[in-house]
């Protein structure tokens, strides 16, 4: 083989090419645009509906909590609820922890609460 030969064979071996800083990127821009749209959107828009939830509770409602306790609200607080789940047997419980209403489904899955 002549030089002439070995220079092409190496010329062709080399990228013609660097890309730009943008398109090497690319491939990590849209595994980060992926995981935005699949997993953080659906993720807050739960947080927020978890939020409105425990936030709009009142005194009186049959509640579920996240471990499996049924009772209804006597009291609110800011971060904990009183809640009656026998005769005269009452018992406080944070608000992240009531899970939904009796007779619904949960709005806030096993410990999930903000």
């Amino acid at each position: 083989m002549s030089v002439h030969h070995i220079e092409a064979v190496f010329a062709m071996a080399q990228p013609a090419g660097q890309p730009g800083p943008f398109i090497q990127f690319l491939p990590l821009i849209l595994i980060l645009g992926i995981f935005y749209v699949i997993i953080w959107l659906p993720m807050k828009r739960r947080q927020k509906k978890i939020r409105e939830f425990q936030g709009a509770l009142k005194v009186g409602e049959k509640i579920v909590t996240t471990s499996g306790i049924y009772g209804s609200i006597t009291k609110l607080h800011d971060k904990s609820v009183q809640i009656q789940v026998a005769d005269r047997v009452r018992i406080e419980i944070a608000r992240s922890a009531i899970g939904g209403y009796q007779g619904q489904d949960p709005v806030v899955q096993d410990g999930s609460g903000s």
